[in-house]
């Protein structure tokens, strides 16, 4: 998924659950920045203090660059989830250890992984976390079938260009690469990008999009995103209410009828290919007031001035610099970009070390 699912759809899903808009905000904001924290390290500041955080994201979230992306502390507990073949603790799908590592959408892991956040909902980085939480688990849908490591699972075929926004892309790798790029089953990409949904391009994140490929095994699959977004939106309701209820087995309605017609018809209807235009067509909206809660100006800025980096660092630059001692103020502790990387670690610990040994996964 991209920003516009990760951070505006986020929102809308956050206020028709039931949060107060700063709530919402803080959400959102976490849900999207897992794509924008590209920085890991130790933060030096000018009194000695300093601060260790870990990133989320690659410098360039390109899979068409996947030997710079080969690193599972970031594709296995932010973006391609293990479903364990949709077994419970202790079972094993039948096949090989990539079976337990594939993506499934929301699977028993993943409903663990919202548990822990839920348990977790008194901590001061309780609602970044669950920003956090939202994120890997929205992704359970979009990235469903692809794993988060370099194997042939990903090896796959997209079918009809025609249906395939990056048909642009693939006719620039047609023309670099002459006769050895074949582009009826595209079977080349797949080759060269074996990474989570390499082969795929960005179509699994685009919620308008409707297409076919044929997987690793010859078999034919059909994807409507728009459908499986509004899934996803559905589950991810029920999550936030559960976590408002501070139970994660409470019995919640999700959205109703109309709010998944609503977020089902946008989803299709705004189908610009980028989609940062479509943020921009999201954000337009809900300042209209078109999702049944008060209209607000609803922003968001990953690095530059006025983002969460900005305000807790005094930092305006895309990249730290290596040896850069930051001006230190009692207000950082509280920050929320200090508690949305508290929430990163937080999750990621879980994930590796409770969550995934219990399903016999050793895979970060």
């Amino acid at each position: 998924m991209q920003i516009d699912f990760h951070h505006a759809v986020v929102y809308v899903i956050a206020r028709m659950a039931g949060f107060a808009h700063r709530q919402a905000d803080i959400v959102a904001y976490c849900s999207q920045y897992v794509d924008d924290a590209t920085n890991s390290g130790t933060v030096k500041f000018d009194n000695g203090a300093m601060y260790t955080r870990i990133s989320s994201a690659h410098k360039a979230l390109d899979y068409r660059n996947f030997s710079a992306l080969a690193n599972r502390h970031v594709w296995i507990p932010f973006h391609f989830l293990p479903g364990n073949g949709g077994k419970p603790a202790g079972g094993n799908p039948d096949g090989s250890f990539i079976h337990k590592i594939t993506n499934l959408p929301g699977s028993l892991v993943a409903q663990e992984i919202v548990a822990s956040c839920i348990a977790d909902r008194k901590k001061s980085y309780g609602l970044h976390r669950l920003g956090v939480t939202l994120h890997v688990y929205a992704d359970t849908w979009a990235h469903q079938r692809f794993a988060g490591v370099c194997h042939d699972v990903n090896d796959i075929s997209i079918l009809d260009e025609r249906q395939d926004p990056d048909a642009s892309f693939n006719a620039r790798l047609k023309d670099f690469f002459g006769d050895v790029w074949d582009s009826v089953t595209g079977r080349f990409v797949g080759d060269v990008l074996p990474l989570g949904h390499g082969a795929a391009l960005s179509n699994p994140d685009k919620p308008f999009l409707s297409w076919k490929y044929r997987d690793c095994h010859g078999k034919v699959i059909s994807r409507n995103n728009t459908d499986i977004f509004v899934d996803a939106a559905q589950q991810m309701s029920k999550a936030m209410q559960r976590y408002l209820a501070g139970d994660p087995r409470a019995n919640v309605p999700g959205l109703d009828h109309g709010q998944r017609n609503t977020l089902g018809r946008w989803m299709a209807d705004i189908s610009d290919d980028n989609g940062k235009e479509r943020h921009k067509r999201w954000l337009l909206l809900i300042g209209q007031g078109a999702f049944g809660f008060p209209a607000v100006k609803l922003e968001y800025s990953a690095k530059g001035v006025g983002s969460w980096k900005h305000q807790a660092l005094g930092t305006t630059r895309k990249k730290d610099l290596k040896k850069e001692v930051f001006p230190y103020s009692p207000g950082f502790l509280f920050s929320d970009w200090k508690l949305f990387h508290d929430a990163l670690m937080a999750h990621r610990f879980t994930v590796i070390h409770d969550i995934l040994p219990k399903y016999g996964i050793c895979a970060a």
